[in-house]
């Protein structure tokens, strides 16, 4: 088993995309920040009108699709599962499960959404994540997560 790496406090988007196999206009994190081994990270997302998904989404009353901030969340949760291993070259994260989501109010263009994520559970190469995305406090959406780690 690897050591978990806990000396790193924040991430940048350099280093996410060094971590993560999603790219633009797929990927939904552009920080993580306040990370506390695979305990806990908050990924920080800055949602801007000029996002693809406001075309349809809708061109009248753009609103952040609920989707995509479950997959924030799971982008957030992954960078964490990441920076628990030590080897240079990143596993993929694979979205297993999502349970208990819940939306609460809309996210909009010039929103910061902050993805607070905790460790509920992990087992060998299998983690499980409660998240609660929050806009200035407010909680907008929650919800159970798993995830597993595979080879490149």
């Amino acid at each position: 088993m690897n050591d978990v790496i806990t000396a790193v406090e924040s991430v940048g988007i350099a280093d996410i995309l060094k971590m993560l196999p999603h790219r633009y206009p797929f990927l939904m994190v552009d920080r993580v920040v306040d990370i506390r081994g695979e305990e806990f990270g908050i990924g920080i997302k800055n949602v801007t009108a000029n996002e693809p998904q406001f075309q349809g989404h809708f061109p009248d009353n753009p609103i952040f699709p609920g989707v995509l901030l479950l997959e924030g969340m799971a982008q957030t949760a992954g960078v964490l599962c990441v920076l628990a291993r030590k080897d240079d070259a990143p596993p993929y994260v694979y979205f297993m499960t999502i349970d208990q989501a819940k939306f609460r109010k809309p996210v909009i263009p010039g929103d910061t959404v902050e993805y607070h994520m905790s460790l509920h559970k992990r087992r060998r190469n299998m983690w499980w994540y409660r998240g609660e995305a929050k806009v200035k406090g407010d909680l907008v959406a929650e919800a159970m997560l798993s995830a597993m780690m595979g080879e490149r």
